[in-house]
Formats: C-alpha cells, structure tokens, sequence
C-alpha cells in the first residue's frame, strides 16, 4: 500500500451517507487527533444540516451529490467513508479509487460477486487502500480465535445471530432488495459470515440453504439456515433469525483439542472462552477498552501504507459465500461456491 501522508496534518475525509455508518464511523473521526471531517454528502438536506453542525463542517462542505464532493479541488480529501446502502457501494468506491482516495465502506463491499472480484482485482494490483466495514478484524475475542488456528483449521463449526431486524427494518432501504441486495443475511448475518471465515481461516466449498422471505420475490430474507462445506473437509451450520427479541450472537470452533466459544449480547464486547479436552472451560480477560477503531485502524493503514485489517478479499469471501447461500435457498439444490 502507498504512504499517503508523511506529514503532521491531519487526514482529510469526506463521508458519503450520514446513516448509522456514517455517523458512528464519523464520529469517529471527528474525534480523532489525526483526522478531520473535511466534507459530507447525503440525499437529506435536513441530515447535512444537522451533522454538519455536529462535525463542525461548513455549510459550503456539504453536499447532495458525491461525484461533486469528490471533485472538488479545493477539498483535496485523503480519504471517504461510504456509509449508503449496499448496492450503491460499487460505483462510489471505483469513483474513489479513480480519483486516488483512500475507502473506508461499510459491509458488505458489494452484493454482487463479479463486482467483488473486480474490486478485489483492482486493489491487489494497485497501491489503493481500500478497508471493509468488518470490525470483528479489531475485538479482542475475535483476534484470540484467529491465533489459536493460525496453524490448522477447525473440523467443524456452528454460528448464529438474532435481531429484531424486520421489525426495525420494514420501510427502510434495508428492505428495499434494489438498494439492499438481500436481506438479514446481507445485513447483520455479513459479521458473521466474516467472522466465521476470517477466525478460522476455512474455506468454503459448497453450501445448502434454507431461508424464511420477508417478500414474494425471495429476495429479502428475515431467516436464513445455512450448511457450510469447507475445503478441508470441515462442516458447519450458520442460523439467522432476524425476527427475534433481542440480540445474541455465538461462534463455536471445534478441532481435536477442544473449541473456541465467542459469545455476545447486544451490541457489547464478546467473550471468548477455551473449551479443553478435559471438558474445563479457560475464559481469559478481554479488554475491549484497548481495542482500535475502525477509524483508528484505518487512519493507521493510510498513514503507514499497510494493508488495513479487514481487506477485500475478506470481503470478496463473504460476498461469494452469500451469494452462493441464496441460490441455493432458491433453488433447493447445494450450490458450489466460486472463490477465485
């Protein structure tokens, strides 16, 4: 990756889409002493008003239109946050890129596997920085996970997530299929996906599906059942239900010695706790206070030139593996997953 900035002053960012994202990651930045909320975009003239005010970024640094914000000459913006809907992703990061600009974008990368590939293909070749949303890659459970199959791989695995998703979705662009690219599997079911695949380092082979659809084209998932082959012969089940009271999020990765539990309520840090194969259970202490960021790790990455940590290839897995989940859903049959 290119070293973008070698001196003092801080990383210049513009955000596009002041949702949930846009908002948390930029507060994020405003906040932090190496960077600095230059611009924003946003359909909402009332929403620029308002965070604008909040991120101190003046009325003539707001914008409707991206391409205008990424074109600006007296901007000359370091970096941007794309926090819109999932399948506008694709053309603002390849507007981006063109123009030379750090992407910070929030997961998915894409809902679309060809535009993964291609997104994926054009920043390996290149010095583009270009992090996903994923902050599993940050949490300290997570990390620990990674570590113990740093040098094999688990043979079996399970994983779930529950939301009240539909409930808090209905109306939004989240079940719009056209603005969304699918449902709660595309949504919150993406962290998991990710931290199944990044944890253990497994690849999948080929997955069957079942899923539960909010809309009569089968496009909006609010449950999804997913059984998982890998390529070293492990099996795994993923379950969804974003039709449930509360949050509850686990992972379980079993090999010869024993397992890793993470496990989480709401939104908070997650627990990891080591299952021995003497049936103890080991819960090491999680700081979560001395974890990154996302705009701490990603201004990092800028600064020094480093691949960041939650890549495109990442992404591109995640992206592969849904889309072959879906199909399969649909069609009743298991699908192959297409990892180039």
């Amino acid at each position: 990756m290119e070293q973008r900035s070698e001196d003092d002053s801080p990383l210049r960012v513009g955000i596009v889409g002041l949702g949930f994202i846009g908002t948390t990651v930029g507060g994020q930045f405003h906040r932090h002493a190496e960077a600095r909320v230059d611009a924003l975009c946003d359909l909402d003239e009332d929403r620029l008003e308002e965070v604008g005010s909040e991120f101190e970024v003046s009325p003539s640094r707001r914008y409707t239109a991206y391409r205008s914000m990424l074109d600006d000459s007296e901007l000359e913006l370091d970096a941007v946050l794309i926090g819109t809907p999932h399948t506008l992703h694709y053309e603002q990061i390849c507007e981006a890129l063109d123009r030379e600009i750090a992407v910070y974008c929030d997961k998915p990368l894409t809902t679309d596997l060809e535009q993964a590939q291609n997104l994926t293909a054009r920043v390996e070749r290149s010095q583009a920085m270009l992090m996903v949303g994923y902050q599993r890659h940050l949490q300290t459970a997570f990390i620990r996970a990674r570590e113990r199959f740093a040098d094999h791989k688990p043979d079996w695995v399970t994983a779930s997530m529950t939301q009240a998703w539909i409930d808090g979705c209905t109306g939004t662009w989240r079940t719009d299929p056209d603005l969304s690219g699918g449902g709660f599997l595309y949504d919150t079911g993406s962290h998991v996906l990710d931290g199944l695949l990044w944890t253990t380092g497994l690849e999948p082979e080929s997955v069957a599906a079942s899923m539960d659809f909010y809309d009569d084209d089968q496009r909006v998932d609010r449950r999804a059942h997913l059984d998982i082959r890998f390529e070293n012969g492990a099996t795994g089940t993923v379950s969804l239900n974003g039709d449930a009271p509360t949050v509850r999020e686990h992972l379980h990765l079993w090999d010869e010695e024993g397992a890793i539990y993470i496990e989480g309520v709401q939104w908070g840090s997650r627990e990891v706790h080591e299952i021995r194969s003497d049936a103890s259970t080991h819960t090491p202490y999680v700081d979560a206070h001395g974890e990154q960021s996302r705009a701490d790790a990603f201004v990092e990455s800028v600064r020094e030139g480093t691949e960041p940590p939650a890549t495109a290839r990442d992404a591109l897995r995640v992206t592969a593996l849904t889309e072959a989940a879906y199909e399969a859903a649909r069609t009743g049959d298991r699908i192959p997953v297409e990892m180039p």
